[in-house]
């Protein structure tokens, strides 16, 4: 971890780009989705996905600074056909809160796809359990945990009951 109180180095360990990809086309399809909802003057009970498509631009107009050198890394480690790489998120602590906030409305908008109020499907267990392993990385790291690497954290979520 750094010294500065107000940033922590997230490590996310382990990742698997094919599931990062899978996650990052779900949330593309979801979050085109809800763009459209949100344009349309959606009726009462689809207040999620305003709300959602707000967190989005909070997050990504006040921590974008934070996140282009990483994501510069996972393209070039993608280029190369690595499969799976390491990688450092150095972010304010106070990411804590809106990734708290944006895995709740990414749980509630889940609920949208399972009843059949969207077009988007839901998204399958493993893709579910990388996204929590990925928003939990920052949360409990920002907090103060070590980091867990992904195969770790995916054979404890997906082991059968």
């Amino acid at each position: 971890m750094i010294d500065t109180p107000d940033l922590v180095d997230v490590h996310l360990l382990a990742l698997d780009l094919a599931d990062l990809h899978q996650a990052e086309a779900h949330h593309d399809e979801l979050f085109r989705e809800f763009a459209l909802i949100a344009a349309s003057n959606p009726p009462a009970g689809h207040e999620v996905p305003a709300r959602l498509l707000a967190l989005i631009e909070e997050l990504t107009m006040g921590f974008a600074g934070f996140t282009s050198r990483p994501q510069e890394e996972l393209a070039a480690a993608a280029a190369r056909g690595d499969k799976e790489v390491d990688v450092v998120f150095t972010v304010p602590r106070s990411l804590d809160e809106a990734v708290t906030r944006f895995t709740e409305l990414l749980t509630a908008a889940d609920d949208y796809c399972r009843q059949g109020d969207l077009l988007t499907l839901a998204p399958p267990p493993e893709a579910v359990a990388f996204r929590n392993w990925y928003l939990g990385e920052f949360m409990a790291q920002s907090r103060g945990s070590d980091p867990t690497p992904w195969p770790e954290y995916r054979a404890r979520a997906l082991q059968s009951p």
